[in-house]
């Protein structure tokens, strides 16, 4: 078993739109975002590599910091080629598990890698959508081209839809802390309400206020 979690980043200046925040605050959040998804994988030691792809030159420090793998993403066409291209890099290396994961889910704990990980069977997909199950939160993939994933179309479904085609098996992952994301106004008054992990909590508000 060897594992592997795919992070893609779009440049910041791209990036959380629908937070209408400043330039300033954008840049400073999607970092805070960034760093504690990449530290708690970091920390649950039971990722063998994260891959960043990405074209933002902001994060570097992150990276390097946590030993990530950076695969440039120069022409940012969508999440799905993102992902392509970490998987060249997955199958040269001989991966055999991959978890795609956007920047905004920074709430979830190790515990709950592990829960996806335990589950996961050969030929095998577990999506986890997002609370509004209008998103894919989190992709687990064995092996990793087990099917095409199709983000950018709006809904977890789509993901459902393609590994259906792929003939693996296929489960949804209601991981609580893990549905949880910052897209928009509404889900940041949501997470920042519940609280959940306070610390870091505390540093989104530093950044907003």
């Amino acid at each position: 078993m060897k594992t592997s979690v795919i992070i893609p980043v779009k440049t910041f200046q791209k990036s959380k739109t629908r937070l209408q925040l400043s330039e300033e605050k954008t840049n400073k959040l999607c970092r805070l975002l960034l760093e504690e998804v990449i530290r708690t994988i970091h920390e649950s030691k039971l990722i063998d590599k994260t891959i960043v792809v990405t074209n933002e030159e902001q994060i570097s420090d992150i990276i390097e910091k946590y030993s990530c793998e950076k695969i440039k993403d120069e022409h940012e066409t969508s999440v799905n080629d993102a992902v392509k291209l970490a998987e060249e890099y997955l199958l040269e290396n001989e991966f055999t598990h991959s978890i795609v994961l956007p920047l905004d889910v920074p709430f979830f704990e190790s515990d709950d890698l592990k829960k996806l990980l335990d589950f996961s069977e050969n030929e095998s997909v577990i999506v986890v959508p997002s609370r509004h199950f209008d998103g894919t939160n989190a992709l687990l993939r064995t092996p990793i081209n087990s099917m095409t994933p199709r983000y950018d179309e709006g809904s977890y479904s789509f993901q459902i839809e393609s590994a259906k085609t792929s003939n693996v098996k296929i489960s949804v992952g209601l991981v609580y802390r893990l549905m949880l994301d910052i897209d928009n106004p509404e889900d940041l008054e949501f997470v920042l309400k519940h609280n959940i992990k306070p610390e870091f909590c505390q540093k989104i508000k530093s950044i907003i206020e």
